[in-house]
């Protein structure tokens, strides 16, 4: 397929699947339930940690998560009693638990007291042309006060190779403004031209079928080679094609 032909293949995808009707079976949604800032990116930054494994899964236990913060997450961050933390002992996901739930509400508390909240220690450490090092730099200050140690690994660090999928498509949602409802971007500070495709297996597998992506490997550097390629097919929306990659693997088995 010509480069030309490609392009018009995946950005006729994007426009099939970027739209309100993939809210309904995606994580994207726990964050639309909100219209302040604070909770809708604590909101989403929160379900899109727990977003691996089965979707229908990873909606409910989402859901779930809002609920047990009263449905309020920024002041459940900001004021939470010991009392609150104790009812999210119950919680889990996979491997993320509720000791992980409770380290993850004190290190958002600090972020926001300390650190002027999540788009400012995102935005904090920007390169040109990449957002990767802002990652590395944001666990680095997200597990900067006393944590278990078992809970890092629920933070994914790209300068140790990690394709960082959940935050990478938690940016997108944060960052992009895509005009159809789907992503929500309220963070001004950050170009959506450095942004990352959230690469996954199906995402990977469709990549490499049509020669976007050769390394094997779905890890950090599978992730720069594919950016590489989206960007030159649209330097300034490049991770619009995630919604293309995503959709031909899950809904189309390509």
């Amino acid at each position: 397929m010509k480069k030309s032909e490609l392009k018009d293949f995946l950005d006729e995808k994007v426009l099939q699947y970027n739209t309100l009707d993939f809210i309904e079976s995606d994580p994207v949604q726990i964050p639309h339930l909100f219209t302040r800032k604070e909770d809708i990116e604590i909101a989403g930054f929160l379900s899109a940690t727990i977003a691996w494994g089965n979707r229908t899964m990873i909606i409910k236990n989402s859901h779930r998560m809002i609920d047990l913060m009263g449905n309020a997450p920024y002041d459940f961050v900001m004021s939470h009693s010991d009392d609150d933390l104790q009812r999210l002992e119950p919680f889990v996901h996979r491997t993320f638990n509720g000791q992980d739930f409770r380290s993850f509400i004190k290190s958002l508390q600090n972020i926001y007291k300390n650190h002027n909240g999540l788009e400012a220690v995102f935005s904090k450490h920007q390169e040109p042309e990449s957002i990767q090092k802002s990652i590395s730099e944001f666990k680095k200050t997200f597990f900067e006060i006393p944590h278990q140690y078992r809970t890092q690994k629920h933070v994914s660090d790209p300068m140790n190779g990690s394709a960082a999928k959940r935050i990478n498509m938690y940016l997108r949602w944060m960052c992009r403004q895509d005009n159809k409802g789907v992503d929500l971007g309220i963070w001004k500070s950050i170009p959506t031209a450095v942004l990352s495709c959230p690469l996954d297996v199906h995402s990977g597998n469709v990549a490499r079928k049509l020669g976007l992506l050769t390394r094997k490997q779905n890890d950090g550097k599978a992730v720069a080679e594919l950016d590489a390629k989206l960007r030159i097919l649209d330097p300034n929306d490049p991770v619009k094609y995630d919604f293309a990659l995503f959709g031909l693997g899950v809904f189309e088995g390509f």
